[in-house]
């Protein structure tokens, strides 16, 4: 059979004719209750499209998405599905813009951002009002599939399969978009599964995109009281109004949940730092800040920034910052005490770690009593260095004699921080290996014997 070649003109009518047929069976199928025959038309109608949905009207557009939206749930691909369905939401929301293409079909763009990607000029700005019965029937359609996800969602994470938990709860977002229901929760769940799933990226991206959108998590919930079965009901704020006309009811209350936004930054910006993304982290915790001035929980986190890139006088004034915002901040204290021992400032570093124990004086802050020992004693590897130099020289024994007595003083100053780290873990050997070296130090042979054996036991 040879080939029939039609003109541009008559293969677009034909085009236009075949899309708006199949899509009108489709659509009568649908109505009919049978689905398999609105999968076959819809299914013709796309192929035939091929993406080209500016050619159709509106109310025909509506009916297109409509029907490939259940057609694509009906077949398992829920992201899809719930995702062409939430199209319909834009038509609605966003001005149509009407006109003819070079060939002279009629195009509808919705919104401008295609109308002007098209580059076809003269394009008349429209209103279009969808039917509202279109989504009266995606909420009845798309609801045992919503309810099923979610049940899933749920039951995955209970069960700790965070990842298909992760899935679950990203459907269930967008089943509920789909029915006009923008509930953000459904995410931000989705968001804290990949988390406990290790898939941190997955959930960076999604916490960004939540920050983007302003996303606080904040929800008001009303609920009122049935005198007849004495149960708390809880609706939605204009059915609650309603209630409160009517004597069945009482104890009317709400409830503001806490914002989670300040959370949000300080998540996302601690998983950047674990993926080693710190440019990123801290793009992030400065947004933060902006809006949450003086949090202490992104002040430590951009001062983690600043130590994994070496930035130390960065971190020295992001730390000033933490205490001075929180001056009962134990951490920021000791990191304060540890970069002003790295950069020789004994005193400011002893200050640092005695406010440090001050604060937190218990076993969970060890670490200060250890550097506090060790910053009294100075450093010790210059000291043998230089002793070793002046016993050997000719005329250097008393002045080494003399070194050797202030060392002595030195880590008689440092055994009462040594031994209060050791009174809190007598199991950390280094708190052993410590205190044997200033017995040994301050000539204390009897405890010096008795660290060293203690020692000898531990490295076992």
């Amino acid at each position: 059979m040879k080939k029939v070649i039609l003109s541009l003109a008559i293969v677009a009518s034909t085009f236009a004719l075949g899309q708006k047929k199949q899509i009108k069976k489709a659509f009568y199928a649908l109505e009919e209750n049978d689905l398999k025959e609105a999968s076959k038309q819809i299914k013709e109608a796309d192929k035939l499209l091929a993406g080209k949905t500016y050619l159709l009207e509106p109310s025909l557009l509506e009916k297109f998405y409509l029907l490939k939206g259940l057609d694509l749930l009906g077949s398992g691909k829920v992201e899809e599905g719930a995702k062409v369905l939430d199209k319909l939401n834009d038509l609605g929301k966003q001005k149509i813009y009407r006109g003819k293409d070079a060939d002279k079909n009629k195009v509808y763009f919705v919104g401008k951002a295609a109308a002007d990607a098209s580059g076809i000029s003269g394009l008349k700005e429209k209103s279009f009002t969808p039917n509202p019965e279109f989504k009266k029937m995606i909420s009845t359609l798309v609801n045992p599939s919503l309810q099923a996800v979610s049940k899933a969602a749920i039951d995955n994470y209970n069960n700790k399969k965070f990842a298909l938990a992760g899935k679950g709860f990203e459907q269930t977002y967008q089943l509920l978009k789909a029915t006009g229901n923008d509930d953000k929760q459904y995410l931000y769940n989705a968001g804290l599964s990949y988390i406990y799933a290790k898939q941190n990226n997955t959930a960076i991206k999604i916490f960004k995109d939540l920050i983007h959108t302003g996303y606080t998590g904040v929800k008001t919930t009303y609920t009122a009281k049935d005198k007849n079965t004495g149960q708390t009901v809880t609706v939605d704020r204009a059915t609650w109004l309603l209630l409160k006309n009517n004597d069945q009811y009482s104890d009317f209350k709400t409830n503001i949940s806490k914002s989670v936004e300040e959370d949000l930054y300080n998540t996302t910006a601690a998983l950047l730092i674990e993926e080693k993304k710190y440019d990123e982290a801290n793009a992030i915790v400065e947004k933060g800040l902006k809006k949450f001035h003086g949090s202490s929980k992104l002040l430590s986190q951009q001062g983690v920034i600043y130590a994994k890139l070496g930035k130390n006088d960065e971190f020295i004034n992001n730390l000033k910052e933490q205490v001075k915002t929180n001056p009962n901040d134990a951490l920021a204290w000791y990191n304060l005490g540890v970069l002003y021992a790295k950069s020789n400032q004994k005193d400011e570093a002893e200050m640092a770690y005695k406010r440090s124990i001050t604060i937190k004086p218990g076993k969970e802050n060890k670490n200060a009593y250890l550097s506090l020992a060790y910053l009294m004693m100075g450093d010790d590897e210059k000291f043998v260095k230089e002793y070793n130099k002046l016993i050997n020289k000719k005329g250097g024994r008393a002045k080494a004699e003399k070194m050797l007595k202030a060392r002595r003083e030195r880590f008689k100053k440092a055994l009462p921080y040594a031994e209060k780290m050791y009174e809190l873990d007598k199991q950390d050997i280094n708190a052993v290996g410590l205190l044997k070296s200033i017995y040994r130090a301050i000539k204390n042979k009897a405890k010096y014997k008795e660290f060293k054996q203690l020692e000898e036991q531990m490295s076992k």
